[in-house]
């Protein structure tokens, strides 16, 4: 191939970009449409209203615990903690890894964990693990400890959160009776 079919093959990839690129140009001078200042039509946004403190734990103690951990059961447990298993150590005398140490975490205060750092949230929440705290936290733990680093997104199915708690509690020197 001499060069000057080269330079005619080059020529002609060049024409056709100068031509859909004139092409885009030519439309937009030609078929200019210009935006309106105002919408069409207005899009209402409804703001959504806040819960009050005291009205969530009117509804977090409806919750039937006993029923609840009824439900559980320690086999299924210990299935669905596979899941928890990476972040956390449920052996006695496991060493904390992503997450704390869960052996003997019911009844046990939170933030408690000397040798742990806790996130500001959890370790000033300042209450116990109990049943009820820990079916509320299970749901979803970023919505009931705000600013807790803990990013697992929860356990929707009430028998799957039973079932942990109960495998938790079997875990554990003194296992606190079920409700």
């Amino acid at each position: 191939m001499d060069s000057f079919e080269i330079n005619k093959i080059v020529a002609a990839v060049l024409m056709v970009a100068l031509l859909v690129i004139g092409i885009g140009k030519l439309s937009n001078v030609i078929f200019h449409v210009e935006k309106p200042e105002t919408p069409g039509y207005a899009v209402e946004v409804v703001q959504a209203t806040t819960v009050s403190s005291s009205t969530k734990t009117a509804v977090e103690e409806k919750i039937d615990i006993a029923a609840l951990m009824a439900m559980g059961d320690i086999a299924l447990g210990e299935k669905v903690f596979k899941k928890c298993a990476a972040c956390h150590s449920i052996v006695k005398g496991g060493k904390n890894n992503i997450g704390p140490a869960l052996y003997n975490v019911v009844g046990r205060k939170t933030g408690a964990i000397t040798d742990y750092k806790y996130s500001k949230a959890l370790a000033s929440f300042d209450k116990e693990w109990t049943f009820e705290e820990l079916n509320g936290y299970l749901i979803k733990p970023a919505k009931w400890i705000k600013g807790t680093k803990m990013a697992f997104a929860g356990l929707r199915k009430e028998k799957d959160r039973a079932s942990v708690i109960k495998y938790l509690n079997q875990n554990s020197d003194n296992p606190v009776p079920l409700p």
